[in-house]
């Protein structure tokens, strides 16, 4: 009897700062599809940039102890032409920035997400920033410092005004972020912020609550908006500790919020989502404010871990996480 589940490959790992984090969303991916509809080829990059093919242990994968160097990428694009579709559990440069949506393309794979350019330009917060803006969406005043850029010019510093946060152009989970209140502290939040990339933006603080969004595609090409989530936490910042330490914030799902507030955030959402070119899924972080919304930055491949604000909303919503698995997978391309 011929086999009707739909065979996934599994992709994850990878080598960015975000290396756990995938590893994390993996973990969740793993443990919840359905295998009754699914057979699964792990697939982890690790932070070496070694592809090493693993086994589907039901609720997890087994990999082999040390896996062979050579020919690995080229064994993991044979192993991943067998497969119907790929979901690209990836956060961060080399896996959300459209460099594997690249590989797969190359090899004919279907995947999960968005395609090249949209996950090229959504990484890179300042082209996401050039396009909502020229969509009429607001966003945060800002500098761009690139290679050879190593100060923010004192008219710069007088419109921007303290704090600003100092982050690199092309990372998440707020990894090489820093807030600055005093500008002699600006130098050392630049060079880490350049451990992670050449590029760094240098962003005026913008006073308001911090709510996220949720956007999916449906196979038919319908956009859905989930229901506000509002961040509350401690912190000065919702910085990688307070987004993966457990009890560190709280997720107020749905968000407190008046009804034309909620259609405000709804529509922008999917205005981006539309504006970047994105596919699949998109989860866009916004800064309500007494003047409307302002776009703090989005994520083609938002966190998958039971922490992660994504699956949370739309548990919120309803859909439990097999079920948004298999709609994100179907709505592949």
């Amino acid at each position: 009897m011929q086999n009707s589940r739909t065979r996934v490959a599994v992709i994850f790992g990878g080598q960015s700062a975000e290396h756990d984090v995938s590893c994390r969303s993996a973990a969740s991916v793993f443990r919840f599809l359905d295998r009754g509809r699914y057979d699964v080829l792990p697939i982890r990059i690790s932070r070496a940039g070694v592809w090493e093919i693993g086994t589907d242990t039901g609720t997890g994968a087994e990999f082999p102890a040390r896996p062979a160097r050579s020919g690995s990428l080229i064994a993991a694009l044979g192993a991943l032409r067998s497969v119907d579709v790929a979901f690209p559990v990836m956060h961060g440069p080399f896996g959300e920035d459209g460099t594997l949506q690249a590989v797969l393309e190359t090899a004919g794979v279907r995947y999960v997400g968005s395609g090249v350019l949209a996950s090229a330009t959504s990484m890179d917060k300042q082209f996401t920033k050039t396009i909502v803006a020229a969509e009429g969406i607001a966003v945060a005043d800002g500098v761009v410092l690139r290679a050879g850029d190593d100060d923010v010019s004192a008219a710069d510093r007088a419109r921007l005004g303290l704090p600003v946060f100092v982050k690199p152009a092309r990372s998440g989970s707020s990894v090489g972020v820093t807030r600055v209140d005093d500008w002699a502290d600006l130098e050392q939040a630049i060079v880490l912020a350049r451990k992670h990339d050449t590029k760094v933006l240098v962003e005026a603080a913008v006073l308001g609550r911090e709510v996220d969004m949720a956007v999916l595609e449906h196979p038919d090409g319908t956009l859905e908006a989930g229901p506000a989530l509002e961040i509350r936490h401690g912190a000065a910042f919702f910085d990688f500790d307070a987004k993966y330490t457990p009890g560190a914030a709280e997720f107020v799902i749905p968000a407190e919020l008046r009804p034309d507030q909620r259609e405000l955030l709804a529509e922008t959402a999917i205005r981006a989502f539309r504006a970047l070119g994105c596919g699949g899924l998109l989860r866009v972080d916004f800064f309500l404010t007494d003047d409307g919304v302002v776009l703090n930055e989005v994520n083609t491949l938002p966190g998958l871990t039971e922490l992660s604000q994504f699956p949370q909303i739309w548990r919120a919503a309803g859909r439990t996480y097999p079920e948004l698995l298999d709609l994100l997978l179907r709505a592949a391309r």
